[in-house]
């Protein structure tokens, strides 16, 4: 019994140091093996030029644009696993859900809001610092304490006005109980701020059950902008190649894996590569088959992105050529048509969505439904699903 002790006491504690994860770093394959990018990025350079090109003088431009929008949104999260329906995307981007929105179809939705506004924005808003705080869902937060401090002296503030606009010999210099009772007043309500603007801060500080509080989300965007800093001398696309995969590697959020892609797209228009439209990349993935999407060999990553931005210009060149011919026949139809018209708006407003239903024509036109689906019934559009106030229609 006292050898066990004995043993017991030489045994000291091991102290246990917690080592944070270290950041998952991407270094650019240096030499770039120009051999085996040469010809995809040969190709994606031209398709995507031409397709660009294409749209510059295009009639259907918008129409391809919007479109196109809602299609790479569904190919995101088809990339993740998830199956989400184009109608159920459209429908509730309009807010006429058929059923109760899942997760799937509010974080494909989320990538809709995101691509137009990149879309809509500047080409080189996206990779600056605003842009990624905004588009991140942190825009204002830096001054968010800012403006907390300002609600907390708003009270004060106003107080000095009023005793300013109250002439001199008030009841407050008369009654000195009275200006006490007031002083009271104006302290609880400055403690009451202070305590609201506590509980806002708390607010924002994030949940670690939903997030690790050990991502140091700030440090792997700069880390991840270096990257893309040394790109600035290669080819746009190979650049955005780039920043693509090292967002992959070094993912800079947790929540939102998608934005990586968007990002690399912004690239391509802030490089002046495509000035008209903002490349699907989402979609271009997904017509690479799954064996080699994410091969080990980094150059073959590269030659992949590649690979998806040609496929996906190569896409929409037929696309557009096709939903150009779709829009000979509504067009003809317009001729000898009034002034009053609304043909023409919904000939331009079809070919905005994949597919529209009497009450989209409807809040879109300023009609009623049933006026939207004579209109409907005189352009001869496709029915593409359902029955009643569920029915709708798109273009072949």
């Amino acid at each position: 019994m006292t050898e066990a002790k004995s043993v017991l006491a030489s045994v000291t504690a091991i102290p246990v140091k917690v080592i944070k994860t270290l950041l998952s770093s991407y270094q650019i394959p240096d030499p770039l093996p120009w051999t085996q990018l040469a010809a995809p990025l040969a190709a994606s350079e031209d398709t995507l030029a031409r397709l660009d090109e294409r749209l510059a003088k295009s009639p259907i431009r918008d129409g391809w644009i919007a479109r196109t929008h809602f299609s790479d949104a569904a190919a995101c999260l088809w990339l993740e696993g998830e199956l989400v329906h184009l109608e159920d995307l459209v429908l509730h981007d309009a807010g006429m859900d058929v059923r109760a929105p899942t997760h799937e179809l509010i974080r494909a939705h989320a990538v809709l809001r995101a691509r137009r506004r990149i879309a809509t924005a500047k080409p080189d808003w996206a990779l600056s610092r605003t842009g990624l705080a905004s588009l991140r869902g942190r825009d204002g937060k830096g001054d968010g304490d800012e403006g907390i401090e300002e609600d907390i002296d708003a009270p004060d503030d106003a107080n000095e006005g009023i005793e300013e606009a109250e002439p001199s010999g008030s009841l407050h210099d008369t009654d000195p109980r009275l200006a006490a009772a007031f002083a009271a007043v104006d302290a609880a309500n400055a403690n009451a701020a202070r305590t609201l603007a506590g509980k806002t801060r708390a607010g924002l500080e994030r949940d670690p059950l939903v997030y690790d509080l050990d991502w140091d989300e700030d440090a792997r965007l700069d880390e991840w902008r270096a990257v893309v800093e040394q790109t600035r001398t290669l080819p746009p696309t190979l650049a955005a190649a780039i920043a693509a995969e090292a967002w992959s590697a070094i993912a800079p959020l947790q929540h939102t894996p998608w934005l990586g892609r968007l990002l690399a797209a912004s690239m391509l228009c802030a490089r002046a590569k495509t000035r008209w439209h903002l490349p699907c990349l989402q979609e271009g993935l997904k017509a690479i088959p799954l064996e080699r999407r994410r091969p080990r060999n980094p150059a073959s990553r590269l030659a992949v992105q590649l690979e998806a931005m040609t496929a996906v210009a190569a896409a929409g060149l037929k696309n557009h050529d096709r939903w150009l011919t779709a829009r000979t026949l509504p067009v003809r139809k317009l001729d000898g048509r009034r002034s009053t018209s609304r043909l023409p708006a919904l000939v331009d407003y079809v070919f905005t969505r994949p597919l529209v239903s009497a009450g989209m024509i409807a809040r879109e036109l300023g009609i009623t439904a049933r006026a939207a689906q004579d209109l409907v019934g005189e352009l001869g559009l496709r029915e593409a699903t359902g029955r009643g106030r569920y029915r709708a229609w798109g273009i072949p």
